[in-house]
């Protein structure tokens, strides 16, 4: 094969490598039959409200919120780079953040249960093992943003 090829090949085979980095969506969002989220893979890839507060890798507090908090979190997400809401409902809301150079795809989850003032939470990464605290610290972030007085 001529050396003038190389380039091309790479490039394609780049562009083929960072599209695949998505992944496919699971097909269990949303409330689940038992009144929650989906629980966590055995990945440390994924945090979530549901999970046992003694699973430290897993376990991550719902966040503390009433109506008006919740009407505001559909714009912190949408405010936020590289997150998308992809479905909203009266108590529930699903976003897609996408990282910035491997366009990794990480699923978030929000439910909300007024009559706890709660919003439970469910981050997790599509592809690999482990996301190195990505999806617990993307959480942290936005429950400041929600906990701000604006």
């Amino acid at each position: 094969m001529p050396q003038k090829y190389l380039p091309i090949i790479t490039i394609v085979t780049m562009g083929f490598m960072i599209a695949s980095c998505s992944g496919t969506p699971p097909t269990s969002f949303g409330t689940q039959p038992d009144g929650k989220l989906a629980p966590c893979p055995d990945t440390p890839n994924c945090v979530s409200s549901f999970a046992s507060p003694e699973d430290e890798t897993h376990y991550i507090p719902p966040i503390q919120a009433d109506e008006k908090k919740w009407n505001k979190l559909p714009r912190i997400l949408t405010d936020t780079p590289r997150i998308k809401v992809t479905n909203q409902s009266e108590y529930y809301l699903k976003a897609e953040a996408t990282t910035r150079i491997l366009r990794f795809v990480d699923d978030l989850e929000f439910l909300y249960h007024p009559n706890q003032a709660l919003i439970h939470i469910r981050s997790a990464s599509r592809i690999g093992r482990s996301d190195l605290g990505v999806n617990r610290k993307r959480i942290e972030r936005i429950r400041e943003q929600l906990q701000k007085n604006k």
